[in-house]
């Protein structure tokens, strides 16, 4: 692709979005969502159901939990929960979308776990940290249905073993995933126990070209041009790119916190335009001291899994690898 052309490149046609003058974003798609069923028929992987978390925000979660509990000794057994976080770019798509409803029914199902989606806030009506708040209030919301069991969501209540909790976000999911984990060094969670994190094809960047992203700079699903879009809607307006919400390799005083996390696995594909921001970011976990496992597949693309069942199912058990 010619410099020219590069100029000639319009993202938000790409994106099929137009930014409005109150600097709100139209949408011009209409991108397939699913409602939730707590009580689906039989032959359904997941049952799942809807709960609003803060009323002032708006922000929800999604649970879902499988329709075949296993049992110990005639007693359902405790399961893990996973904190979700679903990829959006920021801007596209929302929490009870047919792609996150499906994933999450299959990784519930498969996993065996009780999974909390979180419904967060997109940009750029609502542009970062809102993001980071939105996932706080959900790992804040899981903790107190372990301290009021009287009052407690009943899923989580009856079924939910809080002291095995795992973060787990998918792109732009794990960006906000990363800074939950760092925020929930804040709180006492007591009892609910953050025993992982996982991050999924983590969303960062900066100011500097990678090579990663100078290699496919015209992708066809994640073109440069697009990528830089998107962080110009999310980030707080003024903000550059080496703010440490999009690049937080560079931000000293963060380190020391990152090296408090528990267990990490990282996740990527040498064919994403972001794979060498990632690569940074296993690093700065690493230098830091985390235990962390990171696999990272010489084949393969960004959001790949949504388009070849055979990553989904290899993703899925690599997730269960980590969290059994």
């Amino acid at each position: 692709m010619s410099r020219d052309s590069h100029a000639a490149f319009d993202p938000y046609k790409h994106l099929n979005i137009t930014i409005n003058p109150d600097g709100s974003c139209t949408r011009h798609f209409v991108f397939p969502t699913v409602n939730s069923n707590p009580d689906p028929p039989p032959g359904k992987l997941a049952a799942s159901k809807d709960v609003t978390i803060n009323h002032e925000t708006g922000v929800a979660v999604r649970i879902f939990r499988p329709t075949s509990l296993p049992s110990n000794d005639n007693a359902v057994a405790r399961l893990p929960i996973i904190i979700h976080l679903h990829a959006s770019g920021w801007v596209l798509y929302p929490a009870n979308s047919a792609a996150n409803h499906r994933g999450c029914s299959q990784m519930t199902s498969e996993l065996t776990v009780i999974i909390v989606s979180v419904h967060y806030r997109l940009a750029p009506e609502h542009r970062l940290p809102a993001q980071y708040d939105d996932a706080l209030d959900a790992l804040l919301w899981v903790k107190q249905q372990a301290v009021d069991p009287t009052n407690g969501e009943p899923w989580l209540r009856d079924y939910a073993d809080f002291s095995r909790c795992y973060i787990c976000g998918s792109s732009n999911g794990a960006n906000i995933a990363f800074q939950m984990a760092l925020k929930s060094l804040d709180y006492d969670l007591t009892p609910l126990k953050i025993d992982g994190c996982i991050f999924y094809q983590p969303f960062f960047g900066g100011k500097t070209r990678k090579k990663s992203e100078l290699r496919n700079f015209a992708d066809p699903l994640m073109p440069v041009p697009a990528i830089d879009a998107l962080w110009e809607l999310t980030l707080p307006v003024g903000v550059g790119r080496d703010h440490r919400y999009c690049n937080p390799m560079g931000y000293l005083p963060q380190k020391e916190r990152v090296g408090r996390l528990g267990r990490c696995l990282v996740l990527g594909y040498s064919g994403d335009t972001i794979v060498d921001w990632q690569q940074d970011f296993l690093n700065l976990l690493v230098t830091a001291g985390v235990r962390v496992e990171a696999r990272f597949d010489d084949a393969g693309f960004h959001g790949i899994e949504l388009v070849d069942p055979r990553r989904a199912v290899a993703l899925l058990n690599m997730i269960r690898d980590f969290i059994n």
